[in-house]
């Protein structure tokens, strides 16, 4: 049985460390902002990101790797004999997974294997944490791509907006709403539902106070959490993070690991700054 390599895309906001870590490797997606693109997590990094889109006044555009960008990230492990899994972020929101598909045609589907994740952020990271981990312990391809396709449907990701600027910039709210949002301190809380964002909730109020009840809520109410790992995501809000890491603390859940990240640049072009949110396995239906 051929040893196993996991691969994601930088959309799974995993830190160089956690990277490190888990012996994982990342394909960059594209942001293009003021005439010049860049690699996702390589070329640039989320501060300089809302640098440039307060100085050029407008969205970064955003792009899946192509299919050579896969088959050339891809190729060196199977070349040295590895079979290679690589989960993407949700194909109803990038071509990403697409391309590596396409991708795993040209050097073997029985090599390759891909998985829609269905999902964003940490709620891919965490599936490749646990796949890596997997791989670690000498399962092979076939079974790490099955036990994927169980825990797919019970990952869970929910988020705290702090601004609708990004969302108005990004066309996703008229300028009424924009205007309304900002005087009434709404804040929308988006959750990840069949590979699709979807608003959960419209909180009102501070931002603590937001926190509190999105926290209860999600996090709180739920009794089927897997208490291996919970992850929390944010962008440029390392605050709100720290937070939301003290409630899960004093909650008396004891994660084995509480990982905090910092979204990047794909993830927070669209979010905006201030965002943050949970993301967490739910325990297998026995």
């Amino acid at each position: 049985m051929r040893p196993v390599k996991i691969f994601t895309d930088s959309t799974a906001d995993l830190s160089i460390e956690l990277r490190k870590q888990y012996n994982i490797s990342l394909i960059p997606l594209y942001v293009t902002i003021g005439g010049q693109t860049y690699r996702d997590q390589i070329d640039i990094d989320t501060s300089k990101l809302y640098e440039l889109v307060d100085e050029v006044g407008e969205l970064p555009k955003t792009a899946a790797p192509s299919t050579q960008d896969f088959i050339n990230s891809f190729k060196p492990w199977i070349d040295n004999g590895n079979d290679i899994i690589f989960l993407g972020i949700s194909s109803k929101l990038s071509a990403t997974v697409q391309s590596a598909s396409l991708a795993a045609q040209e050097l073997g589907e029985d090599r390759v294997r891909v998985v829609d994740s269905a999902n964003l952020s940490m709620g891919i990271g965490l599936m490749a944490i646990k796949a890596a981990q997997w791989a670690s312990e000498g399962l092979g391809s076939e079974e790490i791509y099955r036990k994927l396709m169980n825990m797919t449907p019970r990952v869970r990701t929910s988020f705290i907006i702090d601004t609708l600027k990004f969302l108005h910039m990004g066309g996703r709210c008229s300028s009424l709403e924009l205007i309304a949002g900002t005087v009434l301190k709404i804040r929308p809380q988006i959750i990840v539902r069949e590979g699709s964002l979807q608003v959960a909730d419209k909180h009102r109020g501070k931002k603590m106070k937001t926190m509190d009840v999105f926290y209860d809520n999600f996090v709180k109410a739920n009794q089927n959490i897997e208490t291996d790992i919970i992850a929390i995501a944010h962008s440029a809000d390392p605050s709100s993070a720290e937070y939301l890491e003290n409630k899960i603390l004093e909650s008396g859940l004891k994660f084995n690991n509480i990982y905090v990240v910092e979204a990047g640049t794909v993830i927070s072009s669209h979010c905006g700054p201030g965002t943050v949110g949970v993301l967490f396995i739910e325990k297998e239906n026995m």
